[in-house]
């Protein structure tokens, strides 16, 4: 049963992979907004009692494995998850603001979702190495584009 979580009456595994993006899929997740964003995912995470499995902020996506209670749903962990985030990251870094093409918004409105089953393996490590193949892709487009 270690597998599993339980509450009073319950005993579950609702695991889940979910990705989204900044608006217009800009590369601002860099640096410090990145280590932000990184902090404000696990405590936002820990206040709606999810466990964060696996987090990966790339600079214009971000990947995360989550297990959440029952009563909890995935879209109520995101609204709290890209809304909290989102007034945080425009406090902390007032100059985000300043650009007019946010307005005031600064994650896309959708998201990617997928409950993590038997392939839990396989995603975590897919989100762990998300920035080992981003370089490796990106160093082979730069390749490319020398040869053209």
């Amino acid at each position: 049963m270690s597998r599993y979580e339980s509450a009073s009456h319950v005993f579950y595994r609702c695991q889940y992979y979910i990705v989204w993006t900044p608006k217009y899929r800009f590369k601002i997740l860099t640096g410090n907004i990145g280590k932000e964003l990184y902090r404000s995912i696990y405590v936002f995470c820990g206040m709606k009692n999810c466990k964060v499995v696996e987090l990966n902020v790339q600079i214009d996506h971000v990947h995360l494995v989550v297990r959440t209670p029952p009563s909890i749903s995935v879209s109520e962990l995101m609204g709290t998850l890209k809304g909290r985030t989102a007034i945080r990251l425009f406090n902390k870094f007032p100059y985000l603001r300043k650009n007019k093409m946010w307005g005031n918004h600064f994650w896309q409105r959708g998201y990617f979702v997928d409950s993590v089953g038997a392939n839990e393996e396989v995603i975590r490590r897919y989100v762990r190495y998300q920035d080992k193949q981003a370089r490796e892709e990106d160093e082979r487009q730069l390749r490319l584009e020398v040869t053209v």
